[in-house]
């Protein structure tokens, strides 16, 4: 009798070591939050996913809120350490504390298991487990030092979305990766731009060794429609499309809303026409229409390798872009290079930043004596009375000023319009700038890695549109106002007007102590 139970002992044993999921649904028990102590009951897709745990090298997951993955990963962690010799798992998190909640299922787990399937443990806390076969699990905060430092038989990255710097924790893990270790990533979406998001895509399009595996909430048995519509009650539209439909455009703390860009990559995303210039950066949708127009907004490059320097070229009337560059470029080249493309539509207006390097390209493009120059006011405040004293250069500055004051202002306005549909965007350039384009610690910024280039020099230019022009309209209506009685000012004001010119001829010719002078650029 005792030797047909060891018999039986050793055929279950034999049975549990080849098969996970009958190791799981057998003689797991996990600690379910209303059902208390309960096996684990694989669910059909959970049962798909452990298979393909088992037989992957590079995994990353995809995953909606409360599918039980997590338990899946460290049920998977309890049965590499019972059935094969010196596993090394590293369970790593944003927190110690949240590494821990892993090791912590493996535990309860491992408790629960009975005596003849439990090896004994030769070390048991909470941030660990040894057993007497050589394996271990353990739990660390992320840090490339945390996966430096020894041999790891699998990486556990649980919302690895989440974990900041996990990049370099990957990469400092590569080298005993690549001798036969196994790295899984488990995480629901947190924005674009990050680790995860970026090694999900290449997975997806195969450019990396990450098997892809997506699990929106569709895939759990028990859910319905009205359980989603209850997550969109409880979370909001917003969070709940991260938590529960796995979207990226959604999660994370984008600037941009998600049903707004999914609007513009619907409707305007498209190739350019032609695409010139030494290195083909610019980008050309609509030629110059001599009856329009239009504006050269520019953002000069720091100087740094990660900086470019980008502009548009957009239709003042409907607010249409139609050039768009954004390459490396010496600043006197890019002045050169921006008075050109100016020229070429219609002596645009030229708006260019003049913070640090962006004042060596405004000085090539005053160099160049180009006429269409923006000034802004030395007191940072667009004003109509700016526009009325041309020749006081003292009270205006070439360039658009931007400050701590004035960044808030042109990203807000460039919501504004995002919102409202009121600008045509044509740059999927833009575009992928715009996706991660952040909210952090209360500033709009790109995600680390990222710049922004192309969404600054856009927003300055709605702002310039919204705001400048309009008030230098004001500023041209008053002037017009000014210019109407000027056939009396000789009479009032003899020593600085001595005549006024033929009216029919030339209306704003007029005569001074010093000569003669054409009034009219105040109009222009």
């Amino acid at each position: 009798m005792a030797q047909d139970i060891k018999k039986i002992i050793a055929q279950e044993y034999i049975k549990c070591g080849k098969d996970p999921a009958y190791f799981m649904k057998k003689y797991c028990h996990i600690q379910h939050p209303t059902r208390g102590r309960i096996l684990f009951n694989l669910y059909p897709f959970q049962e798909k996913v452990l298979h393909l745990f088992k037989d992957n090298q590079y995994l990353i997951t995809l995953k909606s809120r409360q599918l039980g993955i997590s338990t899946l990963a460290a049920a998977y962690t309890l049965w590499l350490m019972l059935f094969h010799k010196d596993k090394n798992i590293l369970a790593l998190a944003t927190t110690q504390a949240t590494a821990r909640n892993l090791v912590t299922k493996v535990i309860f787990m491992y408790d629960e298991l009975p005596k003849w399937l439990k090896l004994p443990s030769v070390e048991k806390n909470k941030l660990s487990l040894r057993l007497k076969n050589g394996s271990k699990v353990q739990a660390k905060s992320s840090s490339p030092d945390a996966a430096r430092s020894e041999a790891v038989s699998l990486l556990l990255m649980d919302e690895a979305a989440f974990i900041e710097n996990v990049d370099d924790t990957f990469t400092a893990a590569q080298q005993t990766l690549a001798t036969g270790g196994q790295c899984m990533a488990l995480s629901t979406p947190n924005g674009i731009g990050n680790w995860f998001h970026q090694t999900w895509e290449k997975a997806e399009s195969g450019e990396n060794s990450f098997l892809p595996i997506r699990l929106p909430w569709t895939v759990h048995p028990e859910r319905d429609q009205r359980w989603r519509e209850q997550q969109d009650a409880d979370l909001g539209p917003r969070m709940a499309g991260q938590e529960c439909d796995c979207d990226f455009l959604a999660s994370g703390d984008t600037v941009f809303e998600p049903e707004d860009m999914a609007f513009y990559e619907q409707t305007y995303d498209k190739e350019p026409l032609e695409r010139r210039g030494l290195d083909s950066n610019l980008w050309v949708w609509e030629g110059v229409d001599y009856s329009k127009s239009y504006m050269v907004v520019a953002d000069v490059a720091r100087g740094d390798s990660q900086d470019y320097s980008a502009c548009h070229v957009f239709d003042i009337e409907t607010c249409t872009q139609v050039a768009e560059y954004k390459g490396k470029i010496s600043p006197k080249d890019y002045g050169n290079f921006l008075v050109g493309l100016a020229t070429e539509y219609n002596e645009a207006l030229l708006v260019v930043e003049n913070a640090n390097i962006g004042w060596a390209t405004i000085e090539q493009v005053m160099e160049r004596e180009y006429r269409n120059l923006y000034y802004s006011s030395t007191s940072n405040q667009e004003t109509v009375e700016s526009y009325m004293h041309k020749y006081e250069r003292d009270k205006l500055v070439p360039g658009f000023t931007m400050s701590s004051r004035t960044r808030p202002l042109v990203i807000a306005k460039m919501i504004e319009y995002v919102r409202d549909k009121s600008i045509t965007i044509q740059s999927k350039r833009l575009m992928s700038e715009m996706r991660v384009f952040v909210w952090k610690n209360g500033k709009a910024q790109a995600q680390d890695r990222y710049n922004d280039d192309l969404i600054m020099a856009c927003a300055t230019a709605l702002y310039v549109r919204d705001t400048a022009l309009k008030l230098r309209q004001q500023g041209i209506d008053l002037a017009r106002a000014q210019l109407s009685s000027f056939n009396n000012l000789n009479a009032r004001n003899p020593a600085v007007i001595t005549s006024v010119g033929n009216l029919q001829n030339n209306p704003y010719l007029i005569k001074t102590r010093d000569g003669e002078e054409d009034i009219s650029w105040l109009i222009n």
